[in-house]
């Protein structure tokens, strides 16, 4: 049986890690709600590029752009695939890495010839090791998601798309789903699905919209021309949209994570503290009981 001592100093141990188990949950909870007003800051912009793609799309009969899958949606098999993986830097985080690296290799197994460009240690390190393609890691930290950060990776993705490098791109992220649970997402983002900018309902309505309008859209050069130059910046603000929504996911994951174990470590305190008065109530007993006995032994002599 463990001495009071030692029963002492696993109890320090364990009060000493849940200080800093509270204080990685109270740093991931600012994370969180900072990462999250940035994000609101620019999505006004965003949805107002998107907005205008649809105008454009409902406007405009047969209007084609080559980051938009055709009208029947139906794409060529193609002979590399490409897919953008975020990850965390660091762990502590759960299940968090976890549930997209398993995504990227289900994605893998659907078509073999795939090329990965991975944000994140985790996702860099567990590609690199498993012997992926892994075409870039781009050295920018997850923690600090930001729209020029996105673009860069746009730029590169760009380029590889229109040097034939890849004929599709595929983006694994985690959100955050009713602010509770996390959810692996997997979505297409070049070529983008023409659903993704509006559903039959809204084209309907901004075709209303447009038959009621006097005035008259005039495209320069041309309609191709005008999408392929603003449906990149759709692609920037949905790279941001996800690299910043799979942060608020990580720090998500590390509060629940460090929630349990700050529930893991009550539980145990109260466990070694019960064990500690056990030993310090059989040590008083001990002492009574030879106090006890050397009281009669003296009486007796």
């Amino acid at each position: 049986m463990a001495t009071l001592q030692e029963i002492k100093n696993r109890i320090e141990s364990v009060k000493d890690t849940q200080k800093i188990t509270n204080a990685m949950y109270l740093i991931s909870s600012t994370k969180l709600r900072k990462a999250r007003q940035e994000m609101e800051a620019t999505r006004p912009y965003y949805n107002g590029i998107r907005a205008e793609i649809k105008r454009l799309f409902a406007r405009v009969s047969g209007v084609n752009s080559r980051y938009v899958a055709p009208t029947d949606g139906e794409l060529p098999e193609g002979k590399t695939w490409a897919c953008l993986v975020l990850t965390s830097d660091k762990g502590l985080a759960g299940n968090f890495n976890r549930s997209v690296l398993k995504e990227a290799v289900n994605l893998q197994k659907q078509h073999e010839d795939m090329v990965f460009y991975a944000i994140g240690e985790n996702g860099k390190a567990y590609l690199t090791n498993h012997g992926y393609r892994l075409a870039e890691d781009f050295n920018f930290s997850p923690q600090d998601p930001t729209i020029g950060r996105a673009r860069l990776i746009t730029v590169r993705l760009q380029d590889d798309f229109d040097n034939g490098v890849f004929d599709r791109l595929y983006i694994i992220y985690t959100d955050i789903k009713n602010g509770l649970v996390s959810e692996t997402i997997t979505d297409r983002v070049i070529p983008f699905s023409r659903a993704y900018f509006m559903d039959d309902d809204e084209e309907e309505e901004v075709k209303e919209e447009n038959d009621r309008e006097e005035a008259t859209f005039e495209y320069i050069p041309s309609r191709e021309a005008v999408l392929d130059k603003i449906i990149p910046l759709t692609i920037v603000g949905y790279i941001y949209s996800a690299m910043v929504t799979s942060f608020c996911s990580e720090q998500n994951a590390r509060m629940m994570a460090m929630d349990a174990a700050n529930t893991n470590a009550e539980e145990i305190l109260a466990e070694y503290t019960l064990q500690y008065n056990r030993v310090r109530q059989g040590a008083i007993t001990q002492e009574i009981t030879e106090i006890s006995s050397g009281a009669k032994a003296q009486q007796k002599k």
